[in-house]
């Protein structure tokens, strides 16, 4: 199997790694080139000159970018070179819609595309750990396979195209609620005048442990706020979800939208491109200054 990566940022490129490192990697495409070629410096993998060209190059593509219209613009690039029952897996995260989109214009032209948005962060993807959750043709799924297996951990079958991106979702506003009650919890212990290396040693060990807390919780601590999953990025995906949620249901998120507001005003200060735990200095500031 020839794959080829599109999208070289934090994420794609530890992919594309995991791809190189079990023979599968043929060829990348980036829009600065730079990064493409240091990637193929590293892999000896084929720089494409175009989205079309690594199409004609590859049986699988994965796609790593940001945002629902580049996800559109990369498949219509592939469109002219895409090969018979050629795949294209998606590991972005996009609305559901997005990936119907998409799906039906890879059809038209012969192809197939899987919404596999992921979920572990750099450290997942540097480590081949991560866990994709995939919408769109079973059989196409099997095709393309042993190139998620080399990229994630999990590779779990949602259902038609959408599903995989209907539970990214799921799984992003769960994320927030997470974020939400980690950061104030440590705020709040904080304040409180705790050994807080210590509250964070033994919440992890009991009922209110989770990832988040013991990854994050003492590096927040500190105000280290190195990205794992940038709060920028989060504070997208959450505009999905309410835009989600208002398309099937017509209900809101509360949620969701505290969320959202408190994101932007950390993202108005700078903090777009810092980890989603650096909403602990907005509760660390709350807790100092008191009510208002």
């Amino acid at each position: 199997m020839k794959t080829g990566v599109i999208g070289l940022g934090a994420m794609g490129a530890h992919m594309a790694r995991n791809l190189h490192a079990n023979d599968l990697l043929a060829a990348v495409w980036n829009r600065s080139r730079d990064k493409a070629e240091s990637l193929a410096g590293e892999t000896g993998c084929q720089v494409a000159d175009s989205p079309a060209q690594l199409a004609e190059l590859c049986d699988v593509i994965i796609t790593c970018v940001s945002r629902d219209d580049d996800v559109l613009d990369v498949v219509d690039q592939l469109l002219p070179g895409i090969q018979p029952g050629g795949v294209v897996a998606d590991t972005s995260t996009v609305n559901a819609s997005t990936a119907q989109t998409a799906a039906a214009r890879l059809a038209d032209a012969g192809g197939f595309f899987l919404d596999c948005p992921v979920s572990g962060g750099v450290e997942g993807a540097r480590q081949g750990t991560l866990v994709t959750m995939v919408g769109g043709d079973v059989q196409a799924l099997e095709r393309a396979r042993p190139a998620l297996e080399a990229i994630a951990g999990n590779v779990i079958y949602m259902g038609e195209s959408g599903s995989g991106q209907a539970t990214k979702a799921v799984n992003q506003l769960m994320a927030a609620g997470i974020n939400q009650a980690v950061t104030e919890a440590l705020a709040f212990g904080e304040s409180l005048g705790l050994d807080m290396d210590k509250v964070v040693d033994v919440v992890s060990a009991g009922a209110a442990g989770n990832w988040f807390v013991e990854h994050r919780g003492k590096t927040m601590l500190k105000g280290v706020f190195d990205p794992g999953f940038k709060l920028g990025l989060h504070h997208k995906d959450l505009g999905i979800c309410r835009s989600m949620a208002l398309e099937k249901t017509g209900i809101s998120l509360p949620l969701v939208e505290m969320t959202l507001i408190h994101y932007q005003k950390l993202m108005d200060e700078g903090h777009a491109d810092e980890d989603i735990s650096a909403l602990f200095r907005l509760k660390q500031r709350q807790h100092l200054e008191g009510p208002k």
